[in-house]
């Protein structure tokens, strides 16, 4: 009867882990677009693509978006628009996911409200982004994308009337009060998103962060 018993324990186990695997190991769909900062690069995304290739991403799913960040975020987000449909042809895939940090809120925001590109992303992920402004865009007012990155700009007003996270897409956040670049630091979080609080996280920090870095890979591959 106990050998019985081990044989039926080792079946149902076996039947458990046949029904479980394939959906905890499933290889994710839809490539990622990372979307860099103010003053930052594609540079930037290194170890959030190594985490990503950690949690089941593939090279060849993984991109980075690089503009100027100097220029004018609209003309930002018309090539990151250019750039998304680039992706989804060398991909086969009809949807990605973006994962900005910083000013990369506002351009990824503006591509998914303005230019109606949620219908092609499944997933973004917001990593200190200044969604709603910052003040400390004060410093560098002569450059218009640090114009349309202060609070209350006409840009920033075009992505935060009305619905913030539009269509289908999923939206998450994530913030910290030790951010020090976006001031205030609540500025990220956006009204109809998941928006998850750091609790001591510097700005360029979190590009380092495995731990925030492996939450938003389970995010966008879920």
């Amino acid at each position: 009867m106990r050998r019985m018993f081990g044989i039926l324990t080792a079946l149902i186990a076996a039947l458990a882990t046949f029904a479980i695997t394939p959906a905890a190991q499933a290889a994710p769909t839809r490539p990622v677009i990372f979307v860099h900062g103010y003053t930052g690069s594609a540079s930037n995304w290194v170890t959030a693509m190594s985490v990503f290739r950690l949690h089941g991403y593939r090279s060849d799913q993984l991109f980075a978006y690089e503009y100027n960040s100097y220029g004018d975020n609209v003309q930002n987000a018309r090539g990151l628009a250019s750039y998304v449909e680039q992706v989804k042809a060398r991909t086969g895939a009809s949807q990605v996911d973006i994962v900005n940090h910083s000013m990369g809120g506002l351009v990824s925001l503006y591509y998914l409200k303005v230019l109606n590109g949620h219908p092609n992303v499944g997933r973004l992920a917001s990593i200190a982004g200044a969604n709603h402004g910052t003040t400390y865009a004060a410093a560098c007012l002569i450059f218009t994308t640090c114009q349309q990155m202060y609070p209350g700009s006409s840009f920033i007003a075009q992505i935060t009337s009305g619905d913030e996270t539009p269509g289908d897409t999923r939206y998450a956040t994530w913030y910290s009060p030790c951010d020090g670049i976006i001031i205030p630091y609540t500025s990220t979080r956006l009204s109809g998103a998941t928006n998850n609080f750091v609790a001591c996280q510097t700005h360029l920090g979190f590009l380092v962060d495995p731990i925030v870095l492996g939450q938003i890979a389970d995010f966008t591959r879920s």
